[in-house]
């Protein structure tokens, strides 16, 4: 790197940082440190503990909605008997792949980004950080930003504006802020909402409530698969755990997609035959079409997983009951619906959803000029269209997360690589305005969730044909990603 100012160079400079220390940013750093060897990086976490998502959430039952096989880092083998991982097991992964790699070492602890700002004329990232203990601000540049964040806001969910809110004498909590000292031993408990959240809290708060009433304003679509893996076990016993672990990850990524395609083409099909299960599951005399049959059709929103049907059985065991139906207002003792039934309770969860956020809310600029995210175009679901040197990753929404976000930092890696190569200082995508006048200008998310429509006007937009269109496939995105050209004419060089 030639840079003639020096003033512009700070103590704190790396050629890689990677913002977050959950199992994006653990990943990135695994691959930063093995393929690309020479090159120093850092890991800015503003929390205090490796984790992300998985050591923020601690509600009752937290766990994973993708089976551990594909949820699993590629490069270690996921060796739990239970695919569908408790939140706890998750989080032990994440930090002893941490520990093992000697990556503990490279994160810098109680550092929130605040600000982004190229530099053209240093081809430099300057990079400003709050510490979060001392509120001080501290300088950081890099030649590479990898945001490993994750998509929402960890300083707090989604809560609607109900009427009434404040008159409530008991407690409420949002998932996202629980703490290990909420008692709901023998009371009765209301969750509000019927995404993965709360069909995760309801059979384990069902454990030791009086009572769990799921309020969900329109229903989920919800399947249920076994915590334990027989196939995946029986390859494990005859295979070594690398080859095993490859087998039964692809086995789960082509069912996955098989079934996704199959939603999406015969969507009828696909409804019926869950509401053919549910009510298997449950009985001919539950009203199945009431509350587990959605309006809008399979995967238009993201389906809720359940673990050996353990949702399904607290209500059968009548430990747990759903109600569809619309909030008129909170009272004193519980809530109002809009059918004029009130539910009388003790502790109110809101599991309402998320507040999505794909950049931490940073301040984002290019020679001191601010970004916005919606004028700009997704390349390769991970870089952005006229921003040098920086990538993000963001995972499927119809598959595991980590599958995309591990094909992400394999990509960059190899990008440095050629960069080095080359000699080159800056990579930056770009869209010629004769392609983009093609485009349809859609958000990046093609989903219908709540999450995901009150954000839709901060998301950057996607195009409709490769390299600059999303794909939900992450077979075809091995090949358009992992083996693509970096002689890409859409990346510009210099």
């Amino acid at each position: 790197m030639n840079i003639q100012n020096k003033d512009t160079i700070h103590n704190n400079h790396f050629d890689v940082l990677i913002i977050g220390a959950g199992l994006s940013g653990v990943g990135a750093a695994h691959y930063v440190q093995t393929r690309c060897p020479d090159r120093s990086y850092a890991v800015l976490e503003m929390r205090e503990a490796i984790g992300g998502t998985w050591d923020l959430f601690r509600y009752p039952g937290i766990r994973s909605d993708s089976d551990m096989y594909t949820l699993g880092y590629a490069f270690r083998p996921w060796k739990e008997t239970k695919a569908i991982a408790d939140g706890s097991s998750i989080l032990n992964y994440i930090r002893q792949t941490a520990i093992d790699e000697g990556i503990d070492k490279k994160i810098q602890f109680n550092k929130r980004l605040v600000s982004a700002n190229w530099s053209s004329k240093d081809k430099i990232w300057n990079i400003e950080i709050q510490e979060t203990k001392t509120n001080e601000t501290i300088h950081y540049s890099c030649n590479f930003l990898l945001m490993c964040s994750g998509y929402y806001n960890y300083n707090e969910g989604y809560t609607p504006d109900f009427e009434g809110f404040n008159e409530f004498e008991g407690k409420i909590v949002h998932p996202q802020k629980w703490t290990s000292d909420i008692d709901y031993q023998n009371k009765k408990v209301v969750v509000i909402g019927s995404g993965a959240t709360a069909v995760t809290l309801v059979p384990e708060l069902a454990k030791k409530a009086k009572l769990v009433t799921m309020l969900q304003r329109s229903p989920t679509y919800i399947i249920s698969q076994p915590s334990k893996d027989k196939i995946a076990d029986f390859f494990r016993k005859i295979f070594p755990s690398k080859i095993a672990y490859e087998f039964n990850r692809w086995k789960n990524v082509l069912f996955s997609l098989f079934f996704y395609k199959l939603a999406i083409n015969k969507p009828n099909f696909v409804k019926k035959y869950i509401k053919k299960q549910t009510r298997k599951t449950l009985g001919k005399n539950y009203d199945v079409d009431k509350h587990f049959t959605p309006k809008y059709d399979p995967w238009k929103q993201r389906l809720c997983l359940v673990p050996d049907n353990d949702l399904f059985d607290s209500i059968k065991e009548k430990k747990a009951e759903i109600v569809t139906d619309n909030i008129e207002k909170f009272t004193k003792k519980g809530i109002l619906l809009k059918s004029g039934k009130e539910i009388k309770t003790d502790l109110i969860v809101t599991a309402t959803g998320l507040k999505l956020d794909i950049m931490s809310g940073i301040t984002l600029k290019k020679d001191n000029k601010r970004l916005e995210l919606p004028n700009h175009y997704m390349y390769r679901g991970m870089m952005f269209s006229d921003i040098p040197n920086m990538a993000i990753c963001v995972g499927y929404t119809n598959a595991s997360w980590t599958l995309k976000t591990d094909l992400t930092c394999v990509y960059v890696c190899r990008l440095l690589n050629h960069m080095k190569k080359k000699e080159y200082e800056v990579c930056t995508p770009h869209l010629e305005q004769e392609l983009e006048d093609t485009f349809d200008n859609e958000p990046i998310l093609d989903f219908n969730s709540s999450y995901v429509l009150r954000s839709i006007d901060a998301l950057p937009k996607q195009g409709s044909k490769i390299p600059w269109k999303l794909n939900q496939n992450y077979p075809l995105d091995i090949m358009t990603i992992k083996y693509s050209s970096l002689k890409d004419e859409a990346l510009q060089y210099s």
